[in-house]
């Protein structure tokens, strides 16, 4: 009799362990190649946060950083990470998506220049050359700053991602859209002393850096798949934020040719920016899509409520 109790223990916890119908599969796309940002989704993923969700997922690199917005407003990735700016801009061509979460709760893009450069305020960067990295939002983005901070003329230059290039050539005198915690920690290490405005520190209101999107489809079809994975990342942010070292080591582990001393320098950074929870404020983002309206980011202004979805 013990016997068979002791096995229909067994049989239990084997039932408990593994769902009867298997783990459920998320494709997941980031919005660059695998770095730092992104490491509480790496750790989510070595400790078996998404398992203990019933999830296996698969993360992705875009081959360009719009591409991952795209695919999941087309349904063809369930998750991607994305920027807010570019879920308003989406929002208000008629693209489907939602926002679930967020990884990165502050701008992490600057504008970035060499001390070398001399420029201390905005008003430096007057008939200045002006590198922007993502077309159709960080050149609208200079034109919003040009005008808060009264930069009257300046020659745009896009630099694409030659960021470090076009700077130390001196193509260009300053770039809009670089990240304060990965071309700052590079140019350092190349021998280079930068220098950035943090955007929110001169009129460009705050917003979530990093967000997952979801197209409609997905939503429909796999809402509590969706809730399930961002209930693990918002556990792995605050696994990372409490075990930093260890976070780190998972990330390495995940991605081994990752630049450890570069990447190392740049976690550092971005350890405090990362989400403080999973609320999505909408007043915040309101904010963000009336001034990018205001400021010609978008053509026709949004309601931003429809997105967000918690």
């Amino acid at each position: 009799m013990e016997k068979i109790l002791k096995l229909m223990v067994m049989v239990f916890v084997i039932a408990m362990a593994v769902p009867v119908h298997g783990a459920e599969k998320l494709k997941v796309m980031l919005d660059w190649f695998p770095n730092v940002d992104h490491v509480p989704l790496y750790v989510a993923q070595q400790r078996g946060f998404f398992a203990d969700e019933g999830l296996e997922v698969t993360i992705l690199s875009p081959s360009e950083t719009t591409d991952g917005l795209k695919l999941a407003a087309s349904n063809n990735v369930d998750i991607a990470v994305s920027y807010a700016p570019q879920s308003v801009m989406a929002l208000s061509r008629g693209l489907s998506i939602h926002v679930v979460g967020r990884l990165v709760e502050h701008p992490l893009s600057v504008l970035l220049f060499l001390e070398q450069a001399g420029i201390k305020n905005p008003s430096d960067l007057e008939g200045k050359i002006i590198g922007y990295t993502v077309p159709g939002m960080m050149d609208i983005l200079t034109e919003a700053f040009a005008k808060i901070n009264g930069i009257a003329g300046y020659k745009p230059v896009n630099v694409g991602f030659a960021i470090v290039q076009s700077l130390v050539a001196k193509k260009v005198d300053a770039i809009m859209g670089p990240y304060k915690n990965y071309e700052v920690v590079e140019l350092e290490e190349k021998g280079y002393k930068a220098r950035y405005f943090d955007l929110t520190e001169w009129g460009i209101p705050d917003y979530d850096e990093l967000v997952f999107i979801a197209g409609t489809r997905t939503m429909v079809q796999n809402d509590d798949a969706v809730r399930r994975f961002v209930r693990a990342v918002g556990r792995a942010i605050e696994v990372t934020k409490k075990e930093p070292d260890k976070a780190l080591a998972d990330y390495f582990a995940a991605v081994p040719e990752a630049p450890r001393e570069m990447e190392a320098k740049a976690f550092r950074i971005t350890l405090p920016l990362f989400a403080s929870d999973q609320r999505l404020d909408r007043a915040r983002w309101q904010v963000l899509a009336d001034f990018a309206f205001n400021y010609g980011l978008i053509e026709k202004a949004v309601d931003v409520t429809a997105m967000l979805k918690e």
